[in-house]
């Protein structure tokens, strides 16, 4: 990788795994400190012992292994480990790794330079659910349907390879090989390759927080590689801080490092980072995203985040607007107010939301709807103040894997909610100056479910049927036994098949239409938004109108961009009307009211500038 802002063929030197040297033998090391000795296993061969080379490490240099030879550690008591850092699993977490060489592929677009972050139009998808073959080469056959959707980055769910054939990707245990079900590393770079041919950026959602419950060996030979100093919702926590961590927080950073090296993958999204528990001078957070931004020099580089806390700090931007650490945020508080008053549902985490206008203009308007106060469904205070951050710091949507697959039955907005209300209030997340971001099908609004799903094995699987149905009792909606047995079994073959989508659909006038409707608000967005975020360096004021109306003001440089929105299904009255040059319009807008469902965008020179 050089800092010029052009690809390069970089290559990881990574402390951990196999590498094929320039004399075409293949060193192999594993840092294995709960270990006297460990073996190392060629194609079945007998294992030969490898050397120990101080402070855990033990590594072997093979002239007879090369690309396509499959190998194994095999420990002291005789247990025979996949490799952690394996960059290839033919036959699953269990089996053996395999030697890839990262500089056989040739790449196609080496010139690619990447995207400025306000052009972002991100899509999220799942690579086995994407298609019906489920595999990295066959999403390549739909990417022009992105690109001419408007579409410029693409974010794909986890990869690391999971036990079983399918798996939402958060059980991941192997984080540097993608899942074999998708393809070979091979596939997975011919599709970054495919997408910068078209102008769209690739980002990877990666899973820092823990290890999937099944085929993690490392506590086998590497105990310290977890805490009991801390605790998440999903076991054991990764050791950042604590002794042995600084072999730790390698192994994740030069992950990192190769997904974005190696695979020319545009950014990252890391995954629920408020479970990442680090109390060193540093944390782990801050290390990796300055590790990241000094290796790629001046090529853009996006790094987002999930973070329940609403942690405004990792949001902190540099003269003139660059991150110091990470790019944006998921933003949770604007999928609430936009779910809820189209949903008109108020369960759970949702009843702080829902009926409340001034959190809707808050969110649009700032970014975080809670800022410090106190969140009565947490009974603790939420947020930090955003304000000051430019808008293109979070990330908006009304549809993503969470918000969907964490219901009971998987169903999409628009399941649950009219139509009116979801053209409504996709016309404002569409177009705010936020980043926006759709899920897979929801372009052309599919109805198909993405439920949740897994592919375990032995009392695991059926721990977690029940713990799903369990899980949804305590809703009055599924209380009933019957109700609870309609809780689609995430071990069942069937779950996953559901979750495909379905691309006969867009033959169906109902789901074109949709599709165009997409297709021509993205391209207000390229054409009159996207322009003007550079010039929008701070949140918003906003009004309360009505019960569910609002009106937000950002400046940006001698412009004014004005959103007038009417989440409800009464007719508001206005005071003011909407000079200036109407961009969108959704629904019935007069000079002195919004209709129901009704959204208008206005630019217009800032008088306030």
């Amino acid at each position: 990788m050089n800092g010029s802002g052009n690809m390069s063929s970089g290559i990881v030197d990574t402390t951990h795994g196999a590498r094929v040297q320039p004399d075409g033998s293949v060193l192999f090391r594993l840092w294995a400190p709960s270990c006297a000795s460990v073996g190392l296993e060629l194609d079945g061969a007998m294992p030969a012992a490898m050397s120990a080379q101080g402070d855990g490490w033990f590594q072997l240099v093979s002239v007879a292994a090369k690309a396509g030879t499959r190998y194994r550690f095999v420990l002291p008591d005789g247990l025979r480990v996949p490799d952690p850092a394996s960059r290839f699993q033919p036959d699953d977490i269990a089996g053996p790794s395999e030697v890839i060489d990262p500089t056989a592929y040739r790449w196609q677009n080496t010139d690619w330079k990447g995207r400025p972050w306000h052009e972002a139009v991100l899509y999220e998808l799942h690579v086995g659910s994407f298609t019906e073959p489920g595999t990295f080469r066959a999403a390549i056959g739909r990417l022009d349907h992105l690109a001419e959707l408007g579409v410029t980055a693409i974010e794909l769910m986890p990869i690391a390879d999971f036990p079983g054939s399918h798996n939402w990707g958060y059980d991941g245990v192997l984080l540097y090989a993608p899942d074999s079900s998708y393809g070979r590393p091979e596939d997975l770079k011919a599709l970054v390759d495919a997408a910068h041919a078209r102008g769209i950026m690739v980002l990877l959602d990666v899973v820092y927080n823990h290890f999937g419950p099944e085929g993690n060996y490392l506590s086998a030979y590497a105990k310290t590689f977890f805490t009991d100093r801390h605790h998440t919702p999903w076991g054991a926590a990764v050791n950042y801080d604590g002794k042995h961590s600084r072999q730790v927080r390698d192994f994740i950073i030069q992950n990192a490092l190769y997904w974005i090296e190696e695979f020319h993958f545009d950014g990252l999204r890391l995954d629920a980072v408020h479970a990442i528990l680090d109390e060193s001078d540093q944390h782990l957070l801050e290390e990796l995203a300055e590790t990241l931004r000094n290796r790629c020099g001046n090529r853009p580089v996006h790094l987002i985040l999930e973070n329940e806390e609403n942690d405004a700090d990792l949001l902190t931007r540099l003269e003139p607007g660059r991150p110091r650490w990470f790019t944006a945020q998921w933003n949770d508080d604007v999928h609430h107010v936009l779910h809820t008053a189209a949903s008109g549902e108020g369960s759970g985490y949702y009843g702080d939301y829902l009926g409340d206008t001034h959190k809707l203009g808050r969110a649009l308007a700032e970014g975080f709807a809670f800022q410090g106060e106190i969140m009565p469904y947490r009974g603790e205070p939420r947020g930090a103040p955003s304000r000051h951050l430019p808008p293109t710091a979070f990330v908006a949507f009304i549809q993503n894997h969470d918000q969907i697959g964490n219901r009971a039955l998987g169903d999409r907005i628009g399941v649950i909610a009219p139509a009116e209300a979801v053209r409504a209030v996709a016309s404002v997340y569409l177009l705010l100056p936020q980043i926006p971001m759709l899920f897979m099908g929801e372009e052309w609004g599919t109805r198909r479910p993405f439920p949740f799903f897994c592919d375990f094995h032995g009392e695991l699987a059926e721990a977690v049927r029940v713990g799903r149905r369990q899980e949804f009792s305590r809703f009055p909606e599924f209380q009933s036994p019957e109700k609870q047995a309609s809780i689609p079994n995430p071990q069942a073959p069937e779950t996953f098949q559901s979750s495909k989508l379905d691309w006969y659909e867009l033959d169906l006038p109902e789901h074109a239409g949709w599709l165009g409707w997409y297709r021509q608000i993205l391209t207000v967005r390229r054409q009159l938004i996207v322009p003007l975020l550079p010039e929008i360096t701070g949140g918003a004021s906003y009004q309360v109108l009505g019960g569910g109306t609002v009106q937000v003001h950002w400046t940006a440089g001698a412009a004014g961009l004005v959103l007038q929105a009417n989440l409800s299904d009464r007719v508001c009255g206005l005071q003011t009307g909407s000079a200036g040059s109407v961009i969108w319009q959704e629904g019935e807008c007069g000079p002195g009211h919004l209709g129901p469902w009704a959204v208008r965008w206005t630019i217009k020179p800032d008088t306030a500038a």
